[in-house]
């Protein structure tokens, strides 16, 4: 058998070398996240032998660092949305996954998943999660109680509003505290083990394995020390994560994302991707990420302004809190300001973690401007606009909500800290390969590459845009299209 130690993922290694396979399997799974655990589970029940190797000591991926939502609604809404008045047609769910999914949106992908979200509430809830029927209608980043739906994205602000009648999607699981992705991995991981699924822990994929066409045959994972060449018959199907662990890669692919300084993941070094592009995988949205600063709760907060270092509004803040972070960075300078007075401001435990304090306290705008030390009148002048404006209930320059405006004119008035290179910002990549709703991977050609597949945060799925990121969209998609991948794998002949 030919030498394996030195392979690497970005280069395939021949079938032609392979002299004996230590391991053969139907379907191989990389990575035991929300998406290897969905593929596995629906490749296994479907009659397929699958083998998944996961790269830490357990399973759980960054999908177990989440907070657990998963972003469902449509076909009429779930029985959580119904019981707290809200109906959500299909249409709406298509048109707003649609709209989040920036310039480059995904229409096959948001149309499967607008039309089959509710059968998908229905498969989580038969795989052990349990949501509790209640609704919290106050401004949230995820529940602190084991509360379920939430307001979870950008569905009531400006544009998305105009084009998506706006209800509440986001879907927390019934667990005591933040950071219900735990529970939600730990559901998924034990129906993929009780469907048959053969786990290998502190495996690490280390190379496709392919024939001279391009056509995905195995791969190489090293475990305990040695390099083993895994025979897949139907194929392999990449759930590695992104890439924000690799800073180089995010260097060479989304620079903007380093402006960032705390990426979310567990390992995310983006070698799922580039096994994915070693044998040809064409690659979408690699620019793009997730950023964010929990600027909110309390929700009064949504009625003041943010501001950049010329003084200047840069978007509406009723929007998601990842929308409003995501234009933050685009800014110049890394002073970023949210302005409150005496009736909006409010602190809450999640400011303190963020690094969120008072920057500049006065009974003036002027005393606030001068000790921000910003040019003359340029805070000012951005206060007074939005100050006149919202005293008629409109904002022309942003379009925020009515509900959300109200004029900054009770002192003492604060300038939040929102710094970037000093306040918590965590970010995540969004782009990944370029896949089917199925999960096979395509070439820049756009043709599907035999034998490969990937999915969740491997793979550019629903969610693609930094501007356009809801809470949900991550764990919804890695679970959904990880299902899509293993349905097909377990029809695909031998």
């Amino acid at each position: 058998m030919t030498d394996l130690s030195h392979a690497a993922p970005s280069c395939p290694i021949a079938v032609s070398d392979i002299t004996h396979w230590d391991l053969e399997t139907d379907v191989v799974v990389v990575g035991f996240g929300a998406a290897g655990a969905s593929t596995a589970i629906e490749a296994a029940r479907g009659g397929a032998k699958v083998m998944l190797f996961e790269a830490a000591s357990a399973s759980g991926g960054t999908s177990a660092l989440s907070g657990g939502e998963m972003y469902l609604g449509g076909s009429g809404g779930t029985p959580i949305q119904n019981a707290a008045g809200f109906k959500d047609a299909t249409e709406d769910l298509y048109q707003y996954l649609m709209m989040t999914g920036g310039p480059n949106p995904d229409a096959a992908k948001a149309r499967l998943y607008a039309e089959g979200s509710l059968d998908h509430f229905q498969w989580l809830l038969a795989q052990g999660i349990e949501y509790k029927n209640s609704y919290i209608a106050e401004r949230c980043i995820e529940p602190s109680t084991d509360d379920c739906l939430i307001w979870s994205g950008s569905e009531e602000a400006w544009p998305f509003a105009s084009g998506a009648k706006p209800a509440p999607r986001g879907h927390s699981p019934k667990y005591l505290g933040m950071g219900g992705g735990k529970y939600v991995m730990e559901q998924l991981a034990k129906q993929a083990v009780a469907a048959g699924t053969e786990v290998h822990y502190n495996a690490r994929a280390v190379a496709l394995i392919a024939d001279h066409h391009q056509h995905v045959k195995g791969l190489a994972v090293k475990i305990d020390g040695k390099v083993l060449a895994v025979r897949a018959h139907r194929g392999v199907v990449l759930c590695a994560g992104g890439f924000i662990m690799n800073r180089e890669m995010v260097k060479r692919h989304a620079p903007l994302m380093l402006r960032s300084q705390y990426p979310i993941g567990s390992i995310d070094d983006g070698s799922g991707i580039r096994l994915g592009m070693s044998v040809g995988g064409a690659t979408v949205n690699m620019h793009e990420g997730f950023v964010t600063i929990p600027w909110y709760p309390p929700g009064s907060l949504v009625k003041g302004i943010f501001i950049n270092n010329q003084g200047q509004r840069f978007i509406n803040e009723d929007c998601y809190h990842g929308r409003v972070s995501h234009h933050a960075i685009q800014q110049a300078g890394d002073r970023i300001w949210l302005l409150q007075d005496n009736a909006t401001y409010a602190v809450s435990e999640m400011h303190t973690l963020a690094r969120m304090e008072i920057g500049a306290a006065g009974d003036s705008w002027e005393e606030i401007e001068r000790e921000l030390g910003l040019p003359h009148n340029s805070l000012v002048s951005t206060v007074s606009v939005y100050n006149e404006y919202a005293a008629n209930g409109t904002d022309p320059l942003f379009h925020k909500a009515a509900k959300w405006l109200k004029p900054l004119n009770e002192p003492p008035f604060v300038a939040i800290d929102c710094r970037i290179d000093h306040a918590f910002y965590a970010s995540f990549t969004l782009g990944g390969l370029d896949t089917l709703p199925t999960g096979e991977v395509r070439n820049e050609d756009g043709q599907i590459i035999p034998g490969l597949f990937a999915a969740g945060r491997t793979a550019c799925g629903l969610p693609r845009s930094g501007a356009g990121y809801s809470s949900g969209l991550s764990l919804a998609d890695a679970s959904f299209f990880g299902r899509q991948a293993g349905i097909k794998l377990a029809h695909t002949p031998l």
